[in-house]
Parts: structure tokens; C-alpha cells; sequence
């Protein structure tokens, strides 16, 4: 990637810890160039907290709070095929039943009519649209809709050919964009530029010929979304960050790039989960081009990843890359995920048999904002403990919340 926060490559964990709410246990894994067997490893625990010992010194690791390691309960378990390289530990741990924790909507989720928002470039910080204030926030129907309407209609589909686009003042949610109206403003801080999607079948030349207009900051030039129509603007919710409009109050600056594309990305896959009752994702290009298979396989996992220099006291973790690992325990998705230009000749079978079976729900994003996710789901995967990194020819990576 040409973004060197992108490109910062997190180290492999000295230490890793995943707890897991709803079975209230948890997986410690420690690589034996930190400790070289169970004696030299003691877990202890406090309020919301819970300490390693090492002979490379003790680490204290956060917990969320309301979480509570149970003294006395981790005790060695098998590592399998790993057991040269890694000790492996199971715990169990108490969990306070709390409504406050489970929120994990973002703002563009928690949008509401008659409240004024600005809109910045989530690049630069620039100040997109000014003063927002929508009259009517509502959702679109989900991505393949149109899909199955022959299904509930006795009558050809009243909608073939016509766009769901929104009335002047009101503010549509698409599963991963906004549809907002245009205004004065928009000529100011937006430029427009046609630009040729490929469909990537040569038997199919009329979509090979259509054109997208892509919008982009003025400022920075990042795309941020598309011109459905002369008065319709489509924002990706990974390219904005949106604000109440308070003052002069400048938008949020301490999320770097690769971190707060996944936390929006995550936050995304658990709503779209828990309203849609699905687990599988194909993240898309505008195009209809799947890019990325996801299937999301915990949504409970509390992980905490920590490098090897950093258990020695070799580095401080201000130091550290942003995307790199942390004493801090931390919600996270839990998913297995393979992409669709693997080589591999397993990768190649799943990715036919959702194909066929038309498994995932569409997720789309702009090309270079899914080579961003696949970059930061491998960062995860490289951090994990070799053991982790696969499983039944996916490979695993988690998506902090």
C-alpha cells in the first residue's frame, strides 16, 4: 500500500489472550521464546485487570470492566502441533451482566432527523458539507434487495429500473454508505470525475462500457464516494467522519487510518449481523467484483495481543505502529476471511462454493478501500500466534471494536 501507516507490519505476539464473554473462558498463549515451559508462567488477576508472570518480568494486561479473571483457573492444556513453539493455557473468567457494554453502534449509525451534523474527509479532516440537518433519516432495504422482490410480488417488479434516491433534507443508509442531496456547498469542497468500470467478463461488453462518477475531496483527492445522479451524492461510510455540528469543533483526528477503517468496518459486520441474522460477507467492488470473503465466527472475543520487545521491556507501545498490538484488552470480532485472487486450490474451491451457492451478503466498497481491509485483516493475522492463523483453509483475523 502507498500509505505508510498501512504498510507498518505489527510483530508476532510474545503473549496473546482471547477471553470469551458468553462461555466466560478464556485461551493464554505464550510462545516459549518468552517463557520455556508452564512453571515459569503465573496468572494472577485483580479488578478488571490480569497479570502474567514471566521470567522476562510481569506484564498487567486491562480488562473491559465487569470482567474478572477467576483466580485459580488457568491451568496448562495442549498446544497440538504447536506445542515446540507455544505453552498454551485455558481460564475461565466472571462476567457482570451490563447494558452500557454492549454498545457498539458508531455515530452513522445513531443518526437522527431534525439534528445537524457536518460531514469531513476522514483523509485530510477537511470540512466536506456544512450544517446537515436531515428532516427524514432512514434506512434502504438491504444490498440484494432487488434480488428477491420477484419472490413477494404477483406482478412484474414495480421497482425494475428506477433508484431508491433521496427527497431534499433527508439522508439514506445503505449498509455501508449514505445517500445525501446536494448542495451549494458541495461545488466548494467536492470534485466529480468519470472514471470506466470494468466488469471483468468480456462476454458481457455493455457493462464493460459503463461509467462511474466518482466523487472525491478537493482538498486531498480521496474518493469518498460516487454521483448517483445530478442531485444525489454516495459517501462510504469509511471515507467520512461525521460529527454533530458544535462550534467550530474540528473532527476527530486521533484515529489513524488503518484503525478507524477497522473499527467502522466492524462495527458494520455486527450490526449487519445482528439485523440481517447472517455470518457471511463478500466484500465487493463497485463493479459487483467480490474481492473478500468473511465469515464472522465470534462477535463475543475480548482479545489482547503483545509483543515479545515490549514483555522484555525492549519498547513502549507509544513506539509501536498503530495497528500493532496492545496490553489493553479490547472487544473484537473474531472472523475467518480468504481472498478471492488466493492462488491456493482449497481457497479456490470455497470461493466457487459461495459462488454457487450464492453464500455472503454483499458488502461494497471502493477498490482501494478493500485492499485497505484485506491489509489490515493480514496486519491481524501476522500478529496472531501461528497456531491461530488458520483454520479449514481460512485464514483468522479479528476486527477491534
Amino acid at each position: 500500500m502507498s500509505d505508510p501507516q498501512m504498510s507498518a507490519r505489527p510483530q508476532t505476539a510474545g503473549i496473546f489472550l482471547e477471553l470469551r464473554k458468553r462461555l466466560q473462558t478464556g485461551l493464554l498463549i505464550v510462545r516459549k521464546d518468552v517463557a520455556r515451559s508452564p512453571a515459569d508462567v503465573t496468572v494472577t488477576g485483580g479488578t478488571s485487570s490480569l497479570s502474567v508472570q514471566t521470567p522476562g518480568g510481569e506484564l498487567s494486561i486491562s480488562l473491559p470492566a465487569g470482567v474478572t479473571f477467576e483466580r485459580g483457573s488457568c491451568i496448562p492444556t495442549p498446544a497440538g502441533e504447536s506445542s515446540e513453539d507455544e505453552l498454551h493455557f485455558r481460564l475461565r473468567i466472571d462476567v457482570a451482566r451490563s447494558t452500557d457494554e454492549e454498545a457498539f453502534d458508531s455515530l452513522i449509525e445513531t443518526l437522527r432527523a431534525k439534528e445537524t451534523y457536518c460531514f469531513h474527509c476522514q483523509g485530510c479532516k477537511t470540512r466536506l458539507l456544512e450544517d446537515r440537518a436531515f428532516k427524514r433519516v432512514l434506512p434502504l432495504p438491504n444490498g440484494n434487495w432487488n434480488a428477491i422482490v420477484d419472490d413477494w410480488c404477483c406482478h412484474p417488479d414495480p421497482f425494475a429500473n428506477k433508484k431508491l434516491l433521496p427527497r431534499e433534507k433527508d439522508c439514506l443508509l445503505g449498509d455501508t454508505f449514505l445517500l445525501l442531496s446536494r448542495d451549494g456547498s458541495c461545488e466548494q469542497t467536492l470534485t466529480e470525475d468519470v472514471s470506466p468500470v470494468s466488469s471483468g467478463d468480456g462476454q458481457e461488453p455493455k457493462k464493460s462500457c459503463q461509467r462511474l462518477a466518482l466523487i472525491s475531496c478537493k482538498s486531498c483527492s480521496s474518493v469518498l464516494g460516487e454521483s448517483v445522479s445530478p442531485e444525489t451524492l454516495k459517501l462510504y461510510m469509511t471515507q467520512v467522519v461525521v460529527e454533530p455540528a458544535v462550534g467550530d469543533r474540528k473532527a476527530e483526528s486521533s484515529l489513524n487510518r488503518s484503525v478507524f477503517l477497522e473499527k467502522v468496518i466492524a462495527a458494520r459486520l455486527m450490526h449487519l449481523s445482528n439485523t440481517l441474522s447472517t455470518f457471511h460477507f463478500s466484500v465487493q467492488t463497485p463493479d459487483g467484483k467480490a474481492f473478500l470473503l468473511v465469515w464472522l465466527l465470534n462477535i463475543d472475543s475480548i482479545t489482547a495481543s503483545i509483543p515479545e520487545m515490549y514483555i522484555r521491556g525492549e519498547g513502549s507501545v507509544s513506539a509501536l505502529p498503530p495497528h500493532s498490538p496492545s496490553p489493553r484488552a479490547a472487544r473484537a470480532l473474531k472472523l475467518l476471511y480468504t481472498s478471492c485472487s488466493h492462488p491456493g486450490i482449497q481457497q479456490r474451491d470455497i470461493i466457487s462454493s459461495w459462488e454457487v451457492n450464492a453464500i455472503g451478503h454483499p458488502v461494497v466498497l471502493p477498490l482501494k478501500v478493500c485492499e485497505e481491509l484485506l491489509q489490515v485483516l493480514d496486519d491481524s493475522n501476522s500478529t496472531l500466534p501461528a497456531s491461530l492463523r488458520c483454520m479449514r483453509s481460512y485464514e483468522v483475523a479479528y476486527l477491534r471494536l
